[in-house]
């Protein structure tokens, strides 16, 4: 799989990128039952204040810049990953039940999402519908060709504000000046503030090795626009069993600590930047250590996001 380069590319006119795919070495493990280490490899705290204390953060959260009142957050992934499921359990945490606010499909062989969605998590007071400063964005999943999946050019059209809420991706019609909406001078406040990579963690051993080549193509250009990068790795319940069972296990597991360390060669980064989540799907009702894993990625994310207006002042 590899991204259609013949299209234009924002603020990228002048990359060239190699043919020849780059070969991921990756390590290799089994998916079983393993001894838990003794205490956490990050220490999380398990508890209703530590829940609490976290949503205050996010609830209090503003901009580090002066230039924009919500941090843009896109989620790129492979079709099926979660990014739509992460969204409405974000959501569903600030909204006290479990609700999917992005839609979400079943099928992991095409995207269920079609368009640029943009998600406010609400639920910054005593109001639900009070918005938060946080901007969730959905978009098509990378697919095994990119005549299923998104595009290189229509990733970075997105990061860079070009692309209007609400396209339409078609890789047969890339983002460009003759787009219904486009945004011809971006600001600040078009564009996107950290871009989040989502890897399901039951698939990070069978992903095909182009998939690899993908992400860092991607994150090259990504970072040469001068935006941080952080990563979800997803299903971490299917991944192991202690942890299917009693989430709080999730950082004494030895199995999902080597299923990050797969997703951190997959994607081209270090360990600290990838965080496990759990995200709601068949639940009715929310879980009290769920809500932390998930604000924890949050409260993660939010630091990158920051990092960014650090780096961007005027």
């Amino acid at each position: 799989m590899a991204f259609n380069f013949g299209l234009p590319v924002p603020d990228a006119s002048s990359t060239i990128i190699e043919s020849k795919p780059k070969t991921v070495t990756v390590p290799q493990f089994s998916l079983g039952v393993t001894p838990l280490l003794a205490k956490q490899w990050r220490n999380v705290e398990w508890s209703k204040e530590e829940r609490e204390t976290l949503m205050e953060s996010v609830r209090s959260f503003k901009p580090a810049s002066e230039m924009v009142t919500e941090a843009r957050v896109l989620l790129i992934g492979p079709v099926g990953a979660g990014k739509s499921s992460f969204i409405s359990s974000v959501q569903s945490v600030f909204s006290g039940r479990v609700i999917n606010r992005a839609m979400v499909g079943s099928s992991s062989s095409s995207s269920f999402t079609k368009k640029l969605c943009s998600f406010t998590i609400r639920g910054a007071g005593e109001k639900a519908d009070e918005p938060t400063s946080l901007v969730l964005c959905d978009v098509m999943g990378v697919g095994e060709s990119e005549t299923t999946g998104l595009t290189l050019h229509d990733a970075l059209s997105v990061i860079t504000g070009h692309a209007p809420e609400g396209h339409q991706f078609s890789p047969e019609q890339p983002i460009g000046s003759d787009t219904v909406g486009y945004v011809k001078k971006p600001s600040t406040r078009d564009k996107v503030h950290c871009v989040v990579f989502v890897v399901d963690g039951s698939k990070v051993n069978s992903y095909a090795k182009s998939f690899g080549t993908t992400f860092q193509q991607l994150r090259d250009h990504i970072s040469k626009l001068g935006v941080h990068q952080v990563a979800l790795l997803t299903h971490v319940d299917q991944v192991c069993r202690a942890t299917g069972s009693d989430i709080t296990q999730v950082y004494q597991s030895q199995i999902i600590q080597q299923a990050m360390v797969k997703a951190a060669a997959l994607l081209g980064m270090a360990t600290s930047y990838i965080v496990p989540v759990k995200n709601y799907c068949s639940e009715l009702d929310l879980d009290e250590n769920t809500d932390v894993l998930l604000l924890k990625a949050v409260d993660h994310i939010l630091q990158y996001v920051n990092l960014y207006f650090q780096d961007n002042r005027e």
